[in-house]
């Protein structure tokens, strides 16, 4: 059996950790991500009839039964995932009465998987029906996005009309738009479920005045997402008090998407 330190999926986590902190899109203990993986996969370095802990997850998720996924711990800081992985991170596996997590590795200090697991969870089978070869989800809080919730209008057509317009490339790579969420109180169900339903139609769904939750196929690709999505915020929070000169147009927005033969929200332009 191969040493699990050596393994890809386990080394992406904790570059990934890394580089969200870096950005400062996860302060303190903020933040959190999981990563699906398959059986065999985790077989080359688990023996997975071997099971450390059993922590219950809180809601129903009897349709990811015997999925596996490697996740952050709860209270614990990205700056430290990469120095010790063992102690922030955690594999865990959906107990047959998904009811529960069984742990196979880590959470060494006693500790267990983010209160944001959950809604993970949900986003996770939300996304998985739509396209089943998603694998991540991914929260965190950059810091412009997040400004961006305290002086734009929150609806999905509004916020990603905006986004859209900051930012050549924006509608190319998230051409769906995005999903904004007023305020809610999080590690509940109740966000976890809004996030779900939100993540049918968007792969990018705003917390307001909290942060966001990015789903992709690859690691690369929900960080893309967000890392996108937060320079156009970035830019919209260093022009929105100035006149406005020029513009990309709607026009401009339908001939860019059409020329890289993406599938927009057509009812956000006009």
């Amino acid at each position: 059996m191969n040493d699990i330190f050596t393994a890809p999926f386990l080394t992406e986590m904790r570059q990934t950790a890394a580089n969200m902190y870096r950005l400062g899109w996860d302060e303190r203990n903020g933040g959190n991500i999981s990563l699906l993986l398959d059986e065999a996969e985790v077989q080359k370095y688990l023996d997975t009839t071997h099971i450390l802990r059993t922590l219950p997850l809180g809601f129903d998720a009897a349709a990811l039964v015997g999925k596996y996924f490697l996740v952050t711990g709860t209270g614990k800081y990205f700056k430290n995932v990469d120095g010790d992985p063992e102690t922030n991170l955690g594999l865990v596996r959906i107990s047959n009465d998904g009811q529960h997590a069984e742990l196979l590795w880590g959470y060494k200090d006693g500790g267990r998987f983010t209160s944001e697991f959950p809604a993970h969870l949900m986003s996770h089978m939300a996304r998985l029906k739509i396209d089943p070869e998603n694998r991540v989800i991914m929260h965190c809080h950059p810091t412009n996005l997040l400004a961006m919730t305290y002086v734009h209008e929150l609806s999905n057509q509004a916020f990603s009309h905006t986004l859209w317009q900051m930012s050549t490339e924006c509608i190319v790579v998230f051409p769906e738009g995005v999903g904004v969420l007023p305020w809610m109180l999080c590690g509940t169900n109740e966000i976890g479920e809004a996030t779900a339903k939100k993540m049918q139609d968007y792969r990018l769904v705003v917390w307001s005045m909290h942060g966001i939750y990015g789903a992709g196929k690859t690691m690369d690709e929900a960080f893309g997402l967000i890392e996108t999505a937060e320079k156009a915020a970035q830019i919209y929070m260093l022009t929105a008090h100035l006149p406005r000169i020029n513009t990309i147009t709607d026009n401009q927005l339908k001939l860019l998407a059409e020329a890289f033969k993406v599938d927009y929200r057509k009812e956000f332009l006009k």
